[in-house]
This record gives structure tokens, C-alpha cells and sequence, in this order.
């Protein structure tokens, strides 16, 4: 192992770090909004859209993320459809994870008991206090493991983006092999910032999965 290496590509594994945390970032956030979507479209079984977002749901969750990756990047260019690796990675991620956050968040909503919904109704709640009070602080305990699972797979799967010559950790580590053949300290960086980037957000889920373990958010 050598030392002076691994201080001299320091600087270029960090900003490669900063990059993938970006773009992960963002397609988790976009996969989080598509996932909203789809469970609560399936939740309440809203007509044609349920069988839309099914069907969305089985082909991503059934295809890795290197081909949807290749079809967006090579694909929709053949039909007039241009666009940036950047912007290809993050439509990407947001299409794979959307799916993912879609079963994790209907899994939460459809483990409330129908009995539950029905007394608030009989209560005098509306659908939207019913929401609010009785299915969300439930269904968001529920969901909690399976999401925060999901954000570490969608951040892990980043590594994927080298494939469209975006310079994420992994096209740094295999670029810097193929130009010098500092084997040993590309892979032990990479790992070392992997590490960074996914440690703090599993520490975190762990935590949050413990504070919101009950439905009264940890009473």
C-alpha cells in the first residue's frame, strides 16, 4: 500500500464522492415522489392509474438498472430524445427506486387495519383527518426499515452511472487502475468512501427505525 498515492488521489475520490452523493441525492428524492405516487394511486385503487402503476412497478423492479440506464442514454437519442448523463443517471435511479418506494410505502398504508379507518370514519373524520391522525403515523412507522433499505440500495446502485461515463467513485477508481495500475489504493479508496457515504445513512435508519418503532413515534 502506498501512502503517497492514496494522498495524491484523495483529492479526485472526493470530488468523484461529492458528485455520486449529488446525483444520488436527487434521484432518491425523485423516487420518493414517483413511490408517493404509485402507492397511493394502488392504495385507493384509483381506476386505470392502479393498472398503470402496476405495470410500471413489475418492468422496473424486473430489469436492472444498467439497461434502463443504456435504453435512456442510447435508446430515446434514436428517437429524438437527447440528454445528459447526468440527467440520464438521475431519471434512471428515479425510475428504479420509484418502484421500490412504491411497494415500501403501500406495504405501510395497507398494514393499517380496515376496522381502524372505518371507527374514524364513523367518528365523524373526513378521508383527509383519517389520513393525517390514523393511516400515516402508522403506515410511516411500518415503512420505515423498508425505506431506509431502499436508500441504501438506490446510493449503492450509483455505481452503475460509470457505465455512462458520468465520473462517479467507480469510473474515478477504474480510470485512475487503467491509467497508473494502483490497484490496491483505487479499490481501498473507493471502499473507504463508500463507506462514508453509506455508514452515517445506515447509523441514521437505525435510529429513526427505533424512534418510530410504535405508531406514537416512539412512546
Amino acid at each position: 500500500m502506498d501512502w503517497t498515492v492514496i494522498q495524491e488521489y484523495l483529492p479526485l475520490f472526493r470530488e468523484a464522492a461529492w458528485l455520486t452523493v449529488r446525483l444520488g441525492f436527487a434521484g432518491i428524492v425523485c423516487a420518493i415522489v414517483v413511490g408517493l405516487v404509485c402507492a397511493v394511486v394502488q392504495y385507493f385503487h384509483v381506476p386505470v392509474l392502479k393498472r398503470i402503476a402496476a405495470v410500471y412497478i413489475e418492468i422496473s423492479r424486473n430489469t436492472p438498472l444498467l439497461v434502463q440506464l443504456f435504453f435512456i442514454y442510447y435508446g430515446l437519442p434514436k428517437i429524438g430524445f437527447s440528454t445528459d448523463p447526468y440527467v440520464c443517471g438521475v431519471a434512471g435511479l428515479a425510475f428504479l427506486g420509484g418502484s421500490y418506494m412504491a411497494e415500501a410505502f403501500r406495504s405501510g398504508l395497507e398494514s393499517v387495519p380496515s376496522i381502524q379507518t372505518e371507527s374514524a370514519e364513523s367518528l365523524g373524520m373526513n378521508r383527509r383527518q383519517v389520513m393525517q391522525y390514523v393511516v400515516l403515523p402508522q403506515a410511516i412507522s411500518t415503512s420505515v426499515p423498508a425505506f431506509m433499505a431502499n436508500v441504501i440500495f438506490l446510493m449503492k446502485e450509483t455505481s452503475v452511472f460509470s457505465a455512462i461515463s458520468i465520473m462517479d467513485l467507480m469510473f474515478t477508481a477504474k480510470d485512475l487502475i487503467g491509467m497508473h495500475y494502483n490497484t490496491l489504493e483505487s479499490l481501498f479508496l473507493l471502499v473507504v468512501f463508500y463507506l462514508i457515504i453509506l455508514l452515517p445513512i445506515s447509523i441514521l435508519g437505525s435510529l429513526l427505525e427505533r424512534r418510530l418503532r410504535y405508531a406514537g413515534f416512539g412512546a
